[in-house]
């Protein structure tokens, strides 16, 4: 599983979102996060890919990740 964050652009403003990618390699996840921003630039917000990343337990905030930050 992987996941892929995106920087929207309107106008003056940006945000970023992210959206978990099915594939069986990262290549492959980042080949399917570039078409789906190209297919997601139809309307008035820019979508621009920043990154994409192996991901296990993805836009999860857990214990796990709380130690991992020492939290």
């Amino acid at each position: 599983m992987y996941m892929a964050e995106f920087k929207l652009r309107f106008g003056d403003m940006k945000w970023y979102v992210r959206r978990i990618v099915e594939a069986s390699s990262l290549e492959e996840a980042e080949e399917i996060a570039e078409r789906y921003a190209k297919a997601m630039n139809r309307g008035e917000v820019r979508w621009e890919l920043s990154y994409v990343i192996e991901a296990e337990r993805p836009l999860l905030i857990g214990k796990e990740e709380l130690e991992k930050m020492g939290a």
